[in-house]
């Protein structure tokens, strides 16, 4: 396995220093030791991975230096377009180091979500004519990978691609850890907010741990699971899936349990949901200030005022609170309110260590609420 410190100092020694990016499980490691050795300004943690790509372009134009965008294999889709449009040798001709968590590789178990995508990562790369390698674990020839890569980066301008593998990098322990400062538990305030829900309505919960822990409440209360639909994949987007839904079914309490770290990541979508009015919409964000689903790094969540985003677009009420007496009321105040309505719930970061994933396939929970939708036995 390669050090991490190891890996930045084989780039730094190549004239390489600044990151910019979407975090990774596989690549926590990493994001960990550049947050304790790099001051901020030099590893910026995007909204999205596009955003990561316009980032790291700026800081090419303004440097002449090479930069490093990080991610896990699901952002790939998030920057074709800046690939095919910005950095390509045919545009702009930017060279940029990315470095990609490869989940899902065929022969790897994988939750479902990173199957399809494991399958299509390097494909992808062939598509857009970047070339790449899979990092070795070795880290003699890892170092020689990274000078074929920045030689190549050097000579043409293009982009260049480092793929990684599951247990790549070796374990690092952060020198500093936050806190959100809250004490309010997620997974209880989404357990309040399930006991407070209508019989009728439907849930949408966003990616990571908020679905999960959604999951595992139903099964304590001895619930089925048809009423909600777990966005495991499509980090983002849970909220217009909601959106969807609501606007088909005007009658039906809709509920978006999203996270911080998700609704930042497309924020504009909170404007369309606001510019369509949907009066049976609540936008429930979970927010506890990091990306807690793949090693807890810092999102801007907590330093930027959520409640007053969503009424400057256009949601009719906005609530915020940080604990379980306020939570407990706020819910039932939300339920009265004509729609959409936006509730931030500050939470405790973290999870519980034995939290399990959801038992049934994507297409089961699909299929569930479809039917539970329309009203099917």
């Amino acid at each position: 396995m390669i050090s991490p410190k190891f890996f930045i100092e084989a780039l730094a020694s190549r004239g390489i220093n600044f990151y910019a990016g979407v975090p990774d499980s596989l690549l926590k490691q990493i994001c960990a030791y550049i947050t304790d050795t790099l001051p901020r300004e030099q590893n910026i943690i995007a909204a999205n991975e596009g955003g990561a790509m316009g980032i790291a372009a700026g800081y090419h134009i303004a440097t002449g230096k090479i930069p490093v965008v990080y991610m896990q294999n699901s952002g790939e889709g998030n920057i074709i377009n800046p690939l095919a449009s910005l950095t390509d040798r045919e545009v702009y001709n930017i060279p940029v180091l990315l470095l990609i968590g490869w989940r899902g590789r065929p022969g790897v178990h994988d939750e479902p979500q990173h199957v399809k995508q494991g399958k299509v990562t390097t494909g992808l790369l062939n598509v857009m004519g970047i070339n790449y390698t899979v990092l070795s674990k070795d880290e003699a020839l890892a170092a020689k990978q990274i000078q074929v890569a920045v030689d190549h980066m050097i000579s043409t301008h293009e982009v260049y691609a480092l793929v990684v593998e599951k247990d790549t990098f070796e374990a690092y322990t952060p020198l500093h850890t936050s806190d959100s400062g809250f004490s309010l538990p997620r997974e209880q305030a989404i357990e309040t907010v399930v006991k407070a829900l209508q019989p009728d309505a439907a849930v949408v919960s966003t990616t990571g741990m908020i679905s999960r822990e959604l999951f595992e409440i139903r099964e304590r209360f001895g619930q089925g699971h048809e009423h909600d639909f777990l966005t495991v994949g499509s980090m983002g987007h849970a909220s217009q899936i909601a959106l969807g839904i609501a606007l088909q079914q005007p009658d039906r309490p809709v509920y978006c349990f999203d996270g911080d770290g998700a609704s930042i990541m497309h924020m504009g979508s909170m404007a369309i949901t606001a510019s369509m009015s949907p009066s049976n919409y609540i936008h429930v964000v979970f927010n506890n200030g990091a990306h807690d689903s793949v090693g807890g790094q810092p999102t801007v969540g907590l330093s930027i005022d959520l409640c007053g985003v969503a009424q400057a677009v256009g949601y009719r009420h906005c609530l915020s609170v940080d604990n379980q007496d306020n939570l407990e009321k706020s819910i039932v105040e939300a339920q009265k309110m004509q729609g959409p309505v936006f509730l931030e719930v500050k939470v405790k970061k973290g999870n519980r260590k034995d939290l399990g994933r959801p038992t049934t396939t994507p297409i089961q929970n699909k299929t569930a609420l479809m039917s539970f939708l329309n009203n099917k036995k």
